[in-house]
């Protein structure tokens, strides 16, 4: 490739690190897809004959149907999958393969096909966090009424509908599902005419270039177009905020299906068992969930860091771009369908949901509310009138709405016998009915907005 300035070959070593084959190999698609509209394009432009460029078409489209079959033989020595494809076009048709790299620099090409990977990744990201909240919607159509209790610092707070808790990760999701739309609007430049750096003298046509590919436009900076690598850190930092809220869904399934909460149960098909104990049922797809955050945040950190001091515009440390973005791509791919899995899997017991909301006095904000509503008291004196009541429902070793009418008198003497209608956890829930609360009614309505909107 570059011979004519070289008298000797590379070190052993050298061409062990320097050639990327083994990571950028997964870029053949893209690769080939930007070499035919490149070609394309200088034909149009008069660059290279017409008979070059359908050469070089046919050649390409020959080259796709050997690496998709397997038979594609990739080579080290040939560095990466640009010079790879090139090596074997040329063997496929000759001279016009040589014409092929006229107006172009392979540091414009790689980052017109890295930006080309990373715009469809995001696209299919975008559609598996879509199946997720579907999934998501679907159980929270189902537990729309189902009461279970709701948490702060991981203590009984108050009841809320699991339909609700569901929906939670739904507008979470939406979010995720949002930045990487956002992400690929931002990063559909097409780089390609850039070349190396300055642009090029021949009378090319980006434009083109950039509808065949489809992009919205070209590039506007040649420097920038090669050097530009925040197209990649902003897809990975969206991840990162996706897998880290995959991961709380994970360790609410962990904590759901222990002994302790009882609260669902993962059938054998997302449960493995233990080596040496057999009554084991282990979450271990809802554990590998909450550990891929791990991963795919050191992703985004491992690319800052090569990206945080480098000057304009390419350097080789660039090849590092790849290896954990690839990675971090597939282990959100993975997440999200093992989650989707799951929760589809997810069997609720409504029963243990039910008993642990009536526990740890988890209506007594309804209490203090009936104490302002019912007996104009102001809220603070209302909260430390129910504060002294749980503390004396504590004392007696019972619920709140255990205790007597004469018991609840002596904290507070205007309290009436209608104050027990508030204590149970449906009328708590039902009584949050306020736009975004946890109220049955509520939660079936947000389910039908849901279910219109992910059509």
């Amino acid at each position: 490739m570059w011979g004519g300035r070289f008298e000797r070959g590379p070190a052993a070593i050298m061409e062990e690190i320097n050639a990327s084959i083994d990571v950028d190999r997964r870029l053949w698609r893209e690769d080939i897809e930007g070499s035919k509209a490149h070609a394309a394009m200088l034909a149009a432009a008069k660059i290279i004959s017409d008979a070059d460029a359908r050469a070089i078409a046919k050649g390409l489209d020959a080259i796709a149907v050997e690496i998709d079959s397997g038979a594609f033989a990739f080579s080290k020595s040939h560095e990466d999958i640009h010079m790879n494809v090139e090596a074997r076009l040329k063997e496929l048709v000759g001279e016009p393969a040589s014409r092929l790299h006229t107006a172009r620099s392979r540091n414009d090409q790689v980052a017109t096909d890295f930006r080309l990977y990373m715009r469809r990744s995001c696209d299919e990201i975008a559609a598996s966090i879509r199946n997720l909240q579907r999934a998501l919607v679907e159980k929270a159509a189902k537990h729309a009424a189902t009461v279970m209790p709701g948490y702060t610092h991981l203590q009984i707070a108050q009841p809320i509908t699991f339909g609700h808790h569901c929906l939670a990760y739904v507008e979470m999701l939406e979010r995720d599902r949002g930045r990487f739309r956002d992400a690929r609007k931002r990063m559909n430049e097409c780089p390609l005419g850039a070349a190396a750096l300055a642009g090029v003298p021949y009378p090319i046509d980006r434009e083109r270039t950039a509808k065949a590919l489809k992009f919205d436009r070209p590039t506007a900076n040649s420097i920038d177009s090669v050097s530009a690598r925040d197209f990649a850190l902003e897809t990975l930092a969206a991840a990162a905020i996706a897998a880290s809220h995959l991961s709380r869904l994970a360790e609410e399934i962990v904590l759901w299906t222990s002994p302790h909460f009882g609260f669902a149960k993962l059938t054998d098909a997302f449960s493995t068992g233990s080596s040496i104990m057999p009554q084991k049922r282990n979450p271990d797809a809802a554990e590998l969930c909450r550990a891929k955050v791990g991963r795919i945040a050191g992703a985004f950190h491992a690319l800052i860091i090569v990206m945080k001091g480098l000057p304009l515009a390419y350097s080789k440390d660039m090849q590092e771009d790849k290896a954990a973005t690839f990675a971090a791509i597939d282990d959100m791919a993975l997440a999200l369908a093992a989650m989707t899995g799951m929760i589809g899997d997810l069997v609720v017991n409504e029963t243990a949901m039910r008993e642990a909301a009536m526990r740890g006095y988890s209506t007594a904000t309804d209490l203090a509310d009936y104490l302002v509503r019912e007996l104009g008291l102001a809220f603070r004196d209302a909260h430390h009138a129910t504060g002294a009541i749980v503390a004396l429902a504590e004392k007696k070793k019972k619920r709140l709405d255990q205790l007597t009418l004469a018991d609840l008198r002596r904290i507070e003497p205007r309290i009436g016998a209608d104050a027990f209608q508030r204590l149970t956890v449906d009328a708590s829930v039902a009584a949050r009915a306020s736009y975004g609360g946890t109220a049955p009614a509520n939660v079936a309505r947000e389910v039908k907005r849901w279910q219109e909107k992910l059509k």
